[in-house]
C-alpha cells in the first residue's frame, strides 16, 4: 500500500529554517504530482504548496511564497520543503500528500502522518 513518511520537523526559532521531508514506497512515485499542507491546532488544514510529476510546475500559499520552497527527487522517491524565515504563525502539524496536481484537499488520496513544526518567538 501507499506509504508517505515525513521527517525534519522540530522547534526552531522565529527567522530560522528547516526542511522537510517526505518519503514515498508503493506507488510509481514519478506519476504523482505531490504537496504539503499544514494544519494548526483548532483549524483546518490549508493548503501550503504543490509541485507537478516531472517537478517542472510549483504553486504556493500567498502565507509562504518567497520563504518556502517544494522540491522532488524522483530517483530517491521523496519530496522535500524547505522552508526559511519561519514565523510563530507557521507552527502546525505538516503533511505530505500525493494525487493530482492542486491546491484542495480533494486532489489528493494519499496522505502521509504528519511532521510537527514549531517556531518560537
Amino acid at each position: 500500500q501507499v506509504q508517505l513518511v515525513e521527517s525534519g520537523g522540530g522547534l526552531v526559532q522565529a527567522g530560522g529554517s528547516l526542511r522537510l521531508s517526505c518519503a514515498a514506497s508503493g506507488l510509481t512515485f514519478s506519476s504523482y504530482d505531490m504537496a504539503w499542507f499544514r494544519q494548526a491546532p483548532g483549524k483546518e488544514r490549508e493548503f501550503v504548496a504543490a509541485i507537478n510529476w516531472s517537478g517542472g510546475r510549483t504553486k504556493y500559499a500567498d502565507s509562504v511564497k518567497g520563504r518556502f520552497t517544494i522540491s522532488r527527487d524522483n530517483a530517491k522517491n521523496t519530496v522535500y520543503l524547505q522552508m526559511n524565515s519561519l514565523k510563530p504563525e507557521d507552527t502546525a502539524a505538516y503533511y505530505c500528500a500525493a494525487g493530482a496536481y492542486g491546491s484542495s484537499t480533494d486532489n489528493y488520496g494519499s496522505w502521509g502522518q504528519g511532521t510537527q513544526v514549531t517556531v518560537s518567538s
